[in-house]
Order: C-alpha cells, then structure tokens, then sequence
C-alpha cells in the first residue's frame, strides 16, 4: 500500500510542476496506466504571442519528449466570433498572432488531436486589473533560523473584486568567474610533444567569458487569497526566501514577480493541486474525493478524463533589483558556489613518473577545468595550475548575454 501511495505523490509532483512551469509532461507511474490528455493554458491581458501547452500522461522510465502532443489544431474563440489560431513550437503552442484578453468578452479554448479526438473549455472572461504596488527585499530571519533575504508582495485593490491572486517569478543574478583570465586553453591534436602527445595552446579570448547572468523561473504555486479580508490588499506576501550564503545573491540580483488576478473557479483548482501535491491524494479517479477537476472537457466523449484547466486571467509585473553589499553592508559576500581551489598538474607524459599531461589534457577536452597558470620560459617547471571550469568561464553555466531589462 505504501508503494501506491509513493506512486500516487510521484504523479502529483510531475503534474504540479508540468502546469507551474510548463515544460515536462505529466509522469504516470501508477500500476494501471491511463493515457490522459494534459491541456493547460493562461491567456492574458498582455498584448503577445499566448501560448498552449497540450501532452499526455507516460509511463515511469519511458522518453517524456513523445508524451508531447504536436499535432494538433488548437485555437482560441472569442464570443464576437474572432479566432485566434496557434502553431506547435518546440514544445508548445504559440498563437500566429499577438492578442490580448480584454474586459467583457468571453473566451474559449478548443483543440482537436490528429486522431479526430474534440475538447473544449468552459467560456471564461478577463478577471480586474490590478497592479502590484511593490515588491519589497529585506533581510529577516526565518522560522528555521537561517538569516537571508525575503521577497514579499503587496498590492491592493479598491473595487474589492480582485480576491484571488496567483504568482510566479523569474529571477536573475550576476556572476563573475572569480579566476577568469584573458586566455583559454585547447588540446591541439596537431602539436605534438618530444615523446609524441598532443599538447595544451593558449589562445586569446575573444567572448565574453567572465561576466554572467544566469536566470530561473520559479516552479512552485504561490496563492492568496483577500476574499475574508475587509480590504482587497495583500501585505507583504512572501513570495521568495533566499539565505544569505546562496551565491544566488551573491553580487547584483534582479527578480520579476508577475501577479495574476484569478477568478474563483481557478484559484479553487490550482488551490486544489497544491493541496494534493503536498498530501499525495488521488487525482486520476474521478470516484475518489481527490479528483482534480479542471474547466476542459472532451466533445466526443463524455467519460474521458482530461486533466488541464483554461484561465484568462489579468497580469500585471514589477521588476527590482538589490547588491548583496546593499542589504549586507560590511560583510563578506557568499562564497562562489563551486569550490575554486587551483589545483596543480604535472604536465608531462611519463606514465612511470606519475605525470598527469594525459589527464589533464582529458580535462580541458571536455571542459572541465579551465587555464589559471602555465610556466614561463626559460622556466623549468612543467606545473599547470587549472581550476573548475565555471570559476574561469561562466558560459559553461550561465549566458554571457546582458538582458536588455538589465541595471548596473
């Protein structure tokens, strides 16, 4: 019994975060499989390409990119009659078009597989503008005791009909490689040594290799919820936690927090996946108190179970950004988060006097370390000293291009 129920989470977690972050489809590792369409969208206010994520349940262990669904027809109506048709890009769908919602008009996903299979969703309409108000950064300690940063929210709105309130983030922080040097190096098979080896050639770099920016979208569901409020305000949400040794804050750090006015039918359904997520609950049988019942429905066939939901919700986004030293005055910052230790080889290819050019060699080919220090003629030594290769190269991590919404 304790297996089913460990499958049972194993499921909930694949779906939570197939519909938060929209990029694995939904794992099945249930003992009696189900092929299940997985359809999941938000069209907003904002004027852009929406998009349409549309897979199917897989079994445990088996390719999750052909649980994708990428030949389908999938189109939005509105109720004065414009659609607004969608192409399969990647791993989804994006409309041919830019479009936003707008007030008073009711909106309705359709998509139809190649196999002739219809659905549709219940006609939803746009939910009340409501800006954030701001998006706070300050230093507190939380309830384990670790000192750090918290992200926290606030927004209000005075028609008191906003309510419901859905968040995600994408976070960006500067990196600087702390052992980056001019050079790089490369194993030429061409050049060979006195015994017969290739060698290690320094060339000059001619890409940006030592300043970074690495960027990640938050994965979980952050909902609240102002309907037993007098006030429709929300104070000081938190919305993110980072402790003061996470490198992640460790020089320039910008987050972007999107709020999303929900209305009550979706609130209860991504309220509903985040309770059963946490609780391991059943989501697959429609019998079952558990049953995560979304807005999308087959045409052709009653019984069928969809799982999925179609939102038209009101967006709107605030961007900040902090130095670690602003918040941390006087303190050191973070350590880098891998371990930049130089590390020293015998550059040479006896295999009887422990030498590590072969090695070495191995290790720049597949770039895992990169140059620190060669010896300089006349010098007799044959010492290279390397480092990890992202303390020397953030590419091999992160994107070395600046985003244009990036302060310094």
């Amino acid at each position: 019994m304790k297996k089913v129920v460990n499958n049972k989470l194993l499921i909930l977690i694949g779906l939570f975060f197939s519909l938060v972050s929209c990029v694995d489809p939904y794992q099945l590792q249930n003992s009696n499989f189900e092929e299940i369409i997985v359809i999941e969208a938000t069209v907003s206010n904002e004027l852009k390409k929406q998009e349409v994520k549309i897979s199917k349940t897989y079994r445990s262990g088996e390719d999750n990119e052909d649980a994708l669904i990428s030949d389908a027809d999938v189109f939005v109506q509105d109720s004065d009659g414009n659609q607004y048709n969608f192409e399969y890009e990647t791993d989804k769908y994006v409309s041919t078009a830019e479009f936003q919602a707008v007030a008073n008009k009711e909106y309705e996903l359709h998509v139809t597989t190649s196999d002739g299979k219809s659905y549709s969703s219940t006609k939803q309409k746009l939910t009340t503008q409501t800006d954030i108000e701001s998006v706070i950064a300050s230093v507190v300690t939380n309830n384990d005791g670790i000192r750090g940063v918290e992200i926290a929210i606030n927004s209000f709105d005075p028609t008191n009909t906003s309510k419901y309130y859905r968040y995600e983030y994408e976070e960006t922080s500067k990196v600087t490689a702390p052992e980056w040097k001019s050079e790089y190096a490369v194993v030429n098979p061409d050049l060979d040594n006195a015994v017969g080896h290739p060698y290690i050639e320094l060339f000059p770099r001619v890409t940006e290799a030592r300043i970074c920016y690495s960027t990640e979208k938050s994965k979980n569901l952050y909902l609240t919820s102002t309907n037993n409020l007098i006030e429709d305000r929300v104070i000081n949400f938190p919305l993110r936690f980072i402790a003061d040794s996470d490198y992640t804050i460790g020089e320039r750090y910008s987050i972007n927090v999107k709020q999303y006015i929900q209305n009550l039918e979706a609130f209860t359904y991504f309220t509903t996946l985040k309770e059963l997520s946490a609780s391991g609950g059943d989501i697959l049988s429609p019998n079952q108190p558990g049953f995560l019942l979304g807005n999308i429905k087959s045409d052709t066939n009653q019984n069928e179970k969809v799982i999925g939901f179609f939102e038209v919700a009101s967006v709107s986004s605030k961007r900040i950004f902090f130095n670690y030293e602003e918040l941390f005055p006087g303190e050191l910052q973070p350590p880098y988060f891998v371990d930049c230790t130089i590390q020293e080889f015998d550059y040479c290819f006896d295999p009887n006097a422990g030498c590590d050019g072969e090695r070495l060699n191995g290790y720049v080919i597949n770039n895992q370390f990169t140059f620190v220090e060669h010896p300089i003629p006349p010098s007799p030594s044959i010492i290279y000293k390397y480092v990890l290769s992202p303390c020397g190269d953030c590419t091999t991590f992160s994107s070395n291009i600046r985003p244009t919404f990036w302060i310094d």
